[in-house]
């Protein structure tokens, strides 16, 4: 259970990542499956290499934003489809990942990352290190709730809710958009080398999947705590990735195959989404949020005023005013 709140916390980073593109970006960018590979390779070849873990932990980051900007320019510059973009990125990464790690899987276990201090004083496995994942989560999602609310944070807003309005006012989108892909794909980066130091490996494969892992954690999140402001739908998108996790370690205890974890995956993805359709999280306000209720009166003077019929039993044919009330 702890292990599954360990990895929840951590791939809170990926799912915010993801969040930035494909629900305030609108962005259906899929290069998220390389680039956590590279964040995972990154680091783990500096580590192997003696450069401090944090040290290289923030290079992984940076190949990571390299990556993401790649795409946007390649979509914005370049005029390709944004879903093709994001697989030309991805598919290229593939080779630039083997060459960056020299063989398929580098192995970390005699080697000291940013877990070793936590291990050494046996806090890994216990709330004292899921209270310190935690408050990094929550830094990195506090970061993108002030980010999103800033005059460029803002613009990137309206760039995934209406391009060709925002671009009219004089914002620079094709800009918007590079930056957004690339700040998401840091994030991803970061979440590939903490897993990496995290199972003591990294591995080719790591990322094959990966975006539908995301798509599980927003939209499982956002489906139960709602998104009616950043700030819910940001903490939707990290505590999506702990319930995910969550299940996943529930199915595993279960029972259940390892060879059907995409399966589940996808299972999930499907429910979340159908969940809001089919009406059972609407019963559940404290989750969901009674802001998106409508109001239950309109105050007089407005347009959406009730049927006088249904306000103060008038007739519905009548057509005189009501009684002490100035027309």
């Amino acid at each position: 259970m702890f292990g599954a709140l360990e990895l929840g916390l951590i791939y809170g980073a990926m799912a915010l990542g993801v969040y930035l593109t494909f629900k305030v970006l609108n962005f259906p960018d899929l290069t998220v499956d390389g680039s956590f590979t590279t964040g995972g390779a990154t680091a783990a070849s500096l580590i192997i290499a003696g450069v401090n873990p944090f040290l290289a932990t923030l290079a992984a980051i940076g190949a990571g934003l390299i990556a993401g900007y790649i795409t946007g320019l390649l979509h914005t510059k370049g005029g390709i489809d944004g879903l093709l973009a994001g697989i030309l990125t991805m598919i290229g990464l593939w080779s630039i990942n083997l060459r960056i790690m020299g063989k398929a899987n580098l192995p970390l276990l005699r080697e000291d990352t940013v877990f070793t201090p936590l291990r050494e004083n046996m806090l890994m496995g216990g709330w004292a290190s899921i209270a310190i994942l935690l408050v990094f989560a929550l830094i990195l999602k506090f970061a993108i709730d002030w980010f999103l609310t800033t005059d460029l944070g803002l613009a990137i807003q309206a760039t995934g809710n209406n391009k060709e309005m925002i671009r009219s006012l004089g914002v620079n989108t094709d800009n918007s958009t590079m930056l957004t892909l690339a700040l998401s794909n840091g994030f991803v980066a970061l979440c590939g080398a903490l897993i990496a130091q995290y199972q003591g490996f990294s591995d080719i494969s790591m990322g094959i999947g990966l975006i539908l892992v995301g798509l599980a954690s927003v939209i499982l999140g956002q489906a139960v705590f709602g998104s009616r402001n950043i700030f819910m739908a940001s903490l939707g998108a990290l505590l999506g990735s702990v319930v995910y996790r969550l299940i996943i370690f529930l199915a595993l205890r279960a029972g259940l195959d390892t060879n059907d974890m995409k399966l589940t995956t996808a299972l999930l993805v499907v429910i979340a989404l159908l969940l809001p359709r089919w009406g059972f999280l609407k019963r559940i306000p404290s989750l969901r949020g009674r802001g998106n209720r409508a109001a239950a009166s309109v105050p007089e003077g407005t347009t959406d005023m009730k049927d006088p019929a249904e306000v103060a039993d008038i007739p519905a044919g009548a057509t005189g005013a009501r009684p002490g009330k100035e027309i």
